[in-house]
C-alpha cells in the first residue's frame, strides 16, 4: 500500500490504482520529482559525508547517504502537499499541480527501502546509526516540525553522519565527542536557516516549531551563531593548538555567515541556507584537516 499526504500532513494510506499497478512516473515528470527531493541539501550532505568517508577509509557510504537524503526530501514534500497547495507555493511541483502527491510518496518509500540494504553494506553498527538519522528526518516531517522539539531531528540526523562513517571503518570505532557535537550544531543551524523562507506560511497553516515561535528576526541572528559554534568546535576540538589554518577557517566561516545569513534579504531568499551550506563545507574541511582526529 502506498501513501499520500492527509490534510494534517501525515502520509495517509490511499487506495490502489484500478489496475492494481501504480502507474510509472512519465519522463516529463522526472524534473519535477527531482525538484521535490530538495536537491541542494541532499547533494551537499552526500558530498560532505562521502568526502569524510573517503578520508577516513570508509567503504561504501555515498549511495546510502544519498538514498536517505532523497527519502527525507520526498517525504517532506509529500507530507506538506496540502499545506503547500493552500499557501500557493510556486516552488513546489505538487502544489503547482505538476506532480501528484502519490508519486512523491511512492518515491519517498522506495528510497527509504533502498536505504536499508545500502546502509547495511557498511556493517550493522554503521547502518543502525545512519538509519536512526534517517528516521529522525521522517519524524520531523511527519510530526516534530510542529513542536518546540523541531531542532532535535536535525541535531540527531547530522550527528549520526560521522558516527555512520567511523562505525563503518574496517575496525569500527566511535567518533570523537567533538565531531558529534559539531554535527549536531550544524544540524540545528541548518534547521534555522531552512525554515526562514517559510515562517509566515508555516504560522498561517499551524506549523509552530521552535523557529516559528522565536520569529524571523531572532532566527536570522541565531542561525549564524549556531553555525559558527559548530566551526568553533571543529577548530578547538582536536588536541593541540588550532594554528593558522584553524584561525583562517573560523574567520572565513564568520565572514560567510554574516554576509549570507545576518544581512537583510527577501523573505523567500534561499541565500541564508546556501551560506549555511558553505559554512558546513568549511566545517567539513576542518574535519578533513584533522585526519585521524575524527576518532
Amino acid at each position: 500500500m502506498t501513501s499520500s499526504p492527509s490534510p494534517s500532513g501525515y502520509l495517509a494510506p490511499v487506495s490502489h490504482h484500478p489496475s492494481g499497478v501504480v502507474p510509472r512516473t512519465p519522463p516529463r515528470r522526472l524534473p519535477a520529482l527531482l525538484r521535490c527531493c530538495h536537491p541542494e541539501p541532499a547533494l551537499a550532505v552526500t558530498v560532505f559525508v562521502t568526502a569524510l568517508a573517503v578520508a577516513a577509509g570508509h567503504g561504501p557510504a555515498g549511495a546510502a547517504v544519498l538514498a536517505g537524503q532523497l527519502s527525507v526530501g520526498w517525504c517532506n514534500d509529500a507530507a506538506d502537499a496540502h499545506r503547500d497547495t493552500v499557501c500557493g507555493r510556486t516552488d513546489k511541483p505538487v502544489a503547482e499541480g505538476r506532480l501528484p502527491a502519490r508519486a512523491v510518496a511512492v518515491a519517498a518509500w522506495t528510497a527509504l527501502v533502498l536505504c536499508v540494504p545500502l546502509s547495511l553494506l557498511a556493517g550493522p553498527g554503521a547502518a543502525a546509526a545512519h538509519l536512526t538519522g534517517v528516521a529522525a528526518g521522517w519524524g520531523y516531517n511527519l510530526r516534530l516540525k510542529r513542536t518546540p522539539l523541531s531542532p532535535l531531528p536535525y541535531a540527531v540526523g547530522f550527528a549520526s553522519l560521522p558516527v555512520f562513517v567511523t562505525l563503518g571503518l574496517p575496525r569500527p570505532v566511535w567518533p570523537a565527542w567533538w565531531v558529534v557535537a559539531a554535527g549536531a550544531l550544524l544540524g540545528v543551524g541548518a534547521h534555522l536557516v531552512n525554515v526562514l523562507p517559510d515562517i509566515e506560511d508555516d504560522l498561517a497553516t499551524g506549523v509552530r516549531g521552535l523557529p516559528q515561535r522565536l520569529g524571523r528576526t531572532v532566527c536570522r541572528w541565531l542561525a549564524p551563531l549556531v553555525m559558527l559554534a559548530a566551526v568553533g568546535v571543529v577548530v578547538a576540538g582536536p588536541p593541540g593548538p588550532a594554528g593558522a589554518g584553524g584561525l583562517w577557517l573560523a574567520g572565513a566561516a564568520g565572514a560567510v555567515a554574516a554576509t549570507g545569513t545576518a544581512r537583510a534579504a527577501g523573505p523567500r531568499s534561499r541565500w541564508p541556507f546556501r551560506a549555511a551550506m558553505v559554512v558546513a563545507g568549511l566545517a567539513v574541511t576542518g574535519l578533513l584537516g584533522s585526519g585521524t582526529g575524527l576518532v
